[in-house]
């Protein structure tokens, strides 16, 4: 979600869960299904030697829906029925404008464009309800799908959550709220269940709801311009978006860490963590997308890998600290990982004691219970606990409320919390976030 340090920088099948180190394998065809975690290319546990990255691979992991291959006529445009398009059509190429999403139709390829340059292309209700539709065509009709954001700050630097809380705080109205959710999670998993090869490039700011249109897809291409981050418990949320799912599936305690901190992640790092698949500097992306789409589809990951140096020198930027990360974060709570960090006198500790102290006590709690949780559920189920969850954040006197009111609103950056302390939130009172919804208001997918 849309957070201060975005805005600082730029102004279906149950899954195990492992932490054995995974073996490079090969890029499979396009026929493997598209929702990649873990990233096995890296090795993370002791960080003790310097990296050395084979061509980039590719997990298999079960998938709710089999991939296929869809064929389309590449002389013949796809007609989207969106109002007021304005269709410009020349050798084959339609352009279909919409203010904050663009769409390219370009024979078998379509390319997608969040198109707020100047919110550093926040995600809000309007685009998730315009991309839905196309991308559920395309599904059908395209062989490839790229999708990037405008400008050179951002890909997408969150959810519009501030346009939510407004909403609440002056109608007490939360339908708005559940809307978006429900809209966006149901987008987050038609991302991760594509039948058709999906391509974020995530040049630039990458945080919360820009993280859910990315990381679900089978390619997710950092530059060095990339910043990752998903500092939802700053605001009084929960990693969503499918956050519950995929940060369990991280190398060790890697994902609860970053859910729990929102710590942030650049460039190369961000491949490193296992969370982009491919890196290629930003220099060369305009060519990358060129050569795209010129392709057949069985050669996405062929290209992919042209344009990724096959080796590097780099160490991941918490490299030094894994070990701690994996024994403090496997702690049962997180009064406990806390007492740790104030056993350890280093200054990574420090600075880690700092953000979790700084974040909403409930959210924490909630947050560590739900990726807990998630290691078991596969996408799907992840999201629908998530609506329940984001429901429940959907009331003026939340802490979602209070920390988008102090983070991003007034941005007096002090959120009195509700209850104020970890002591005060009780497992009960955890427990009741993530009690079920009534079955018409359950999310469907």
């Amino acid at each position: 979600y849309l957070s201060t340090q975005a805005l600082d920088t730029g102004k279906d099948k149950g899954l195990k869960f492992n932490n054995q180190t995974p073996k490079p394998v090969i890029l499979p065809p396009e026929t493997t299904p598209s929702t990649p975690y873990p990233n096995p290319i890296v090795e993370i546990p002791g960080f003790k030697n310097k990296y050395i990255l084979s061509p980039i691979v590719e997990p298999t992991l079960p998938q709710s829906q089999p991939q296929s291959e869809p064929h389309s006529d590449p002389k013949s445009p796809i007609e989207i029925p969106i109002p007021n398009k304005n269709t410009i059509t020349g050798n084959k190429i339609q352009a279909i404008t919409q203010d904050d999403v663009l769409f390219k139709d370009i024979g078998d390829k379509g390319i997608i464009i969040l198109n707020r340059p100047k919110a550093l292309n926040a995600l809000n209700l309007s685009m998730v309800e315009k991309i839905y539709p196309i991308l559920k065509k395309w599904e059908s009709s395209k062989r490839l799908v790229i999708i990037e954001g405008a400008g050179e700050k951002a890909f997408c630097a969150g959810g519009d959550v501030k346009s939510i809380v407004n909403t609440l705080k002056e109608t007490e109205n939360k339908i708005l709220g559940e809307t978006f959710f429900r809209k966006e999670y149901s987008l987050n998993y038609l991302i991760g269940t594509c039948k058709i090869p999906y391509v974020a490039i995530i040049n630039g700011i990458t945080m919360g709801g820009g993280v859910g249109l990315s990381v679900h897809g089978k390619y997710r291409i950092a530059t060095e311009k990339t910043l990752f981050a998903m500092p939802e418990t700053a605001i009084g949320l929960f990693p969503d978006v499918g956050g519950t799912y995929f940060l369990p599936r991280l190398k060790g305690k890697l994902g609860l860490y970053l859910g729990l901190t929102g710590d942030r992640l650049k460039g190369i790092d961000v491949l490193l963590a296992g969370i982009a698949t491919h890196f290629v500097t930003s220099e060369k992306l305009p060519n990358l997308k060129q050569d795209l789409l010129m392709t057949e589809q069985s050669n996405v990951a062929e290209i992919l890998n042209k344009y990724q140096s096959a080796t590097w020198n780099e160490e991941f930027c918490l490299a030094p600290y894994m070990n701690k990360i994996n024994t403090y974060f496997s702690s049962l709570s997180v009064e406990e990982i806390i007492e740790s960090l104030k056993k350890d006198n280093s200054e990574w500790a420090k600075k880690t004691l700092k953000m979790l102290l700084k974040a909403s006590p409930t959210s924490l709690k909630v947050t560590m219970f739900a990726i807990q949780k998630g290691s078991t559920l596969n996408l799907a189920d992840c999201l629908k606990m998530e609506y329940r969850l984001a429901c429940a954040a959907l009331s003026k006197t939340s802490d979602f409320c209070e920390g988008v009111r102090a983070l991003l609103i007034d941005k007096d950056q002090k959120p009195i919390w509700n209850p104020n302390s970890l002591e005060e939130v009780t497992d009960t009172y955890v427990n009741q976030q993530f009690t079920k919804l009534l079955e018409e208001k359950e999310l469907q997918l």
